[in-house]
């Protein structure tokens, strides 16, 4: 069953990405930002969306809810800030658990312009106890590129630690766990 359950932390809403919102977005249409900020009910910058939420995103997800619905509300989340009206400024991800290991793959995405300014480690910190009370994860895994020290950083900050080369070519693997689940 999917879950559909927003995640609010001090300045932001983690809204659920649903096959709609997707759709709408992957139109990319003159009126997607107004379609999206609609559904969303906020704002949609401009700059919409960041780099790493390419078309590649769109059809995994697509194919991942089709097959899996109860991935809607578990894999991805948009990430509308709050605090001086409601802005769409990035996104929260998470892989289901291996089978094998255990693990739950995270990413998150900020536009530049909301960057530095501990929006990621807000949704990291909310989005991590969230995941575990739902599913059962042995350790939290997140792969960035070693110039990214913002990412890095966001990281460092939120409990991960450096664990080797990264699963995709030039990445590095930091890891979170093993964690207790509820």
């Amino acid at each position: 069953m999917p879950i559909f359950e927003d995640i609010a932390t001090p300045r932001l809403d983690l809204v659920a990405v649903t096959p709609e919102s997707l759709l709408i977005q992957r139109r990319n249409s003159p009126a997607m930002r107004i379609e999206l900020g609609s559904v969303l009910g906020a704002e949609v910058p401009d700059e919409w969306p960041h780099e790493n939420w390419e078309l590649h995103v769109f059809e995994y997800l697509l194919k991942l809810f089709a097959e899996t619905p109860e991935a809607i509300g578990w894999c991805r989340y948009l990430a509308v800030r709050h605090e001086t009206g409601r802005t769409l400024i990035g996104t929260f991800g998470c892989g289901l658990p291996k089978p094998d290991t255990g693990e739950a793959e995270i990413g998150y995405g900020i536009l530049p312009v909301w960057q530095r300014q501990g929006f990621a480690s807000e949704a990291v910190v909310a989005m991590l106890p969230w995941l575990q009370s739902r599913r059962k994860i042995r350790a939290f895994v997140a792969q960035t590129f070693p110039h990214l020290r913002g990412s890095i950083r966001v990281l460092e900050k939120t409990g991960f630690a450096p664990a080797g080369t990264g699963y995709e070519e030039g990445t590095i693997l930091f890891r979170r766990g093993p964690v207790e689940t509820p």
